[in-house]
C-alpha cells in the first residue's frame, strides 16, 4: 500500500465565538491523564457518489464537512481552545482549559491506491490505519500549545476515513463520541443538537479549583517509553456467540454476569493463556467504570472526563484453571463497590496526593480497556451514509490494550487487540478461543 499524501492542513475556529466563559477547569479525572497520549478514534465510509465535476466535487465535500466542524465548535467551546497553566509561589502549578477560540487542526489527505478493502481484509490492522489520524505522538500536557481537537479527512480509492484525535484531559469516552454525534448531527443539516454539552464543574463541592500539582512531578511527562513490535487484531463477537459466552458464564456461578464481563472475561483468559509466563505472575486487568451513572448530580451531558479505573487482579494460573463466569463474577463484584461515596473518596484522596497515569505503570502483565460498545458509533452520518468500520489510532497502545466498538449488527461487540506477535499467533491456535467469535 502506499502511503498518505496532505493535500491540505488548516485551522478551524467555531463560526460565532462568545468571548464570555472562557476558563473551564480540570478535575483529578483530567488531571491524571494529562502525561499520556489523547483519544483517536475514526470512522470508514463508503465514498460518495461523484457528480460530474470530480474537482469541484472534492472541494465542496472537504468544503462542507470544514463548515459544519466550524458550527459545532460552537457548542463545544473547549475544542477550539487549548490548556493554559497559572504558575503558584509554593511550586505548584494549576491547568484549565482556556476556550480562547484559536481553533482545530483540519486536514485533508489521501491515500493513493488504498481501498476499503485494504483496511478490512487483512487479518491484522494494517500499520497504515494509524495515518490517518492527525496530532500523532503528541500527548496531552501538549495541548498548551497543540490544538485540543485534531481532524483528518483521507480519501482513499472508494472509500473515506475521518479520523478523530481529541485531547484525552479534555475528554472521555462519552464526550468524545458526543462531539462526533453532535457534528454529523450538524453536518447533516440539524439547526439544534439534540443533547448540549455541560461544562459546569461545580459538580462536587469539595474541590477547591484551582487544583495545584507539585512541579516536580509534571517534568517527568516528558520521559518515554520504548515499546515492543506490536500487533492489532479486530475479534468480532456475534450477538449469537455473546449470549452463548453469557449463558455458560451465569450457568458456572449461579449470577447475573453482563455480556460484556463475559466476553472481557473470555478475551484476557485467552490473552493469558498464550503468554509464556510464570504461573505465579500477578496479572492485573483495569476497565473504565462510568462515573455520570453514579454521581446523581452529574448529568449525563456532562463534557469532560468522568470514569474510574477498575481493577482486578489474579495469578496467571488462577486465569488459567479458572472458569470464564468465575474471572466475570470477579470484575463484577469489583464494579458493585463503586459506588458515589467511593468515586468522591477517590476525587479527595487525588487531590491530596496527586498521581498521574503512565504508560510505563501499565506496561507489565496488564490488560486494559478503552472506550465502550455502548457509544453510538454506527449511527454517524455526516450526509452520505453510515460508516462501515470503526478504528483507533496509535495513541496509547502497548501490549495488552483492548479497545472495545459495538459491531456493525446490533447487539455484537468489536474487540481491537494489541498484543505482542507472538501472543496472537497463539490465541489463533487456541481452539475453544477462535470458536467463540466471527472471523
Amino acid at each position: 500500500m502506499e502511503g498518505v499524501g496532505y493535500i491540505s492542513s488548516t485551522i478551524v475556529q467555531a463560526a460565532t465565538y462568545k468571548a464570555e466563559n472562557q476558563r473551564i477547569e480540570l478535575t483529578p479525572w483530567d488531571l491524571h491523564l494529562l502525561p499520556v497520549g489523547p483519544i483517536q478514534k475514526g470512522l470508514l465510509f463508503p465514498k460518495p457518489k461523484p457528480s460530474e465535476d470530480k474537482e469541484t466535487d472534492q472541494n465542496t465535500f472537504i468544503h462542507h464537512l470544514r463548515t459544519s466542524l466550524s458550527h459545532t465548535l460552537d457548542y463545544f467551546p473547549p475544542l477550539a481552545g487549548r490548556l493554559a497553566t497559572t504558575e503558584h509561589d509554593d511550586e505548584t502549578i494549576s491547568f484549565f482549559i482556556d476556550c480562547n477560540n484559536v481553533g482545530a487542526l483540519f486536514i485533508h489527505a489521501e491515500a493513493d491506491g488504498v481501498t476499503i478493502s485494504d483496511i478490512l481484509k487483512p487479518v491484522y490492522v494494517p500499520s497504515i490505519v494509524h495515518s490517518f489520524f492527525p496530532l500523532n505522538g503528541v500527548n496531552n500536557f501538549e495541548g498548551v500549545f497543540k490544538p485540543l481537537l485534531g481532524v483528518q479527512v483521507t480519501e482513499l480509492v472508494d472509500g473515506i476515513f475521518v479520523g478523530c484525535t481529541i485531547n484525552h484531559s479534555v475528554v472521555d469516552g462519552t464526550s468524545f463520541w458526543h462531539f462526533i454525534n453532535s457534528w454529523s448531527e450538524i453536518s447533516r443539516g440539524t439547526s439544534h443538537l439534540s443533547k448540549s454539552p455541560v461544562f459546569q464543574r461545580s459538580f462536587l463541592d469539595s474541590i477547591n479549583y484551582l487544583i495545584q500539582v507539585p512541579q516536580y512531578l509534571i517534568k517527568k511527562f516528558h520521559e518515554e517509553s520504548i515499546l515492543p513490535p506490536l500487533k492489532e487484531r479486530v475479534f468480532h463477537f456475534s450477538k449469537q456467540n455473546i449470549a452463548k459466552l453469557k449463558a455458560k458464564a451465569n450457568a458456572e456461578v449461579g449470577t447475573n454476569v453482563s455480556s460484556l464481563q463475559t466476553v472481557l472475561s473470555h478475551v484476557w483468559q485467552s490473552s493469558v493463556r498464550n503468554k509464556k509466563i510464570d504461573p505465579n505472575v500477578e496479572m492485573s486487568f483495569y476497565f473504565l467504570i462510568g462515573a455520570r451513572p453514579r454521581l446523581h448530580e452529574l448529568p449525563q451531558q456532562y463534557f469532560g472526563n468522568a470514569v474510574k479505573v477498575g481493577r482486578v487482579t489474579l495469578k496467571a494460573k488462577e486465569l488459567q484453571e479458572q472458569r470464564v463466569g468465575d474471572i466475570a463474577q470477579e470484575m463484577n463484584k469489583m464494579i458493585a463497590t463503586q459506588t458515589e461515596e467511593e468515586l468522591k473518596k477517590d476525587l479527595e484522596s487525588w487531590i491530596a496526593s496527586p498521581k498521574f497515569l503512565t504508560m510505563d505503570s501499565v506496561m507489565n502483565n496488564v490488560t486494559v480497556t478503552s472506550s465502550s460498545p455502548r457509544f453510538n458509533m454506527y449511527g454517524n452520518d455526516f450526509g452520505w451514509g453510515r460508516p462501515i468500520a470503526v478504528r483507533s489510532g496509535s495513541a496509547n497502545k502497548f501490549d495488552g490494550k483492548l479497545t472495545l466498538f459495538c459491531g456493525a449488527e446490533e447487539g455484537s461487540i468489536d474487540i481491537e487487540a494489541c498484543l505482542l506477535p507472538e501472543t496472537l499467533y497463539a490465541m489463533e491456535n487456541d481452539q475453544e478461543f477462535m470458536d467463540s467469535f466471527t472471523t
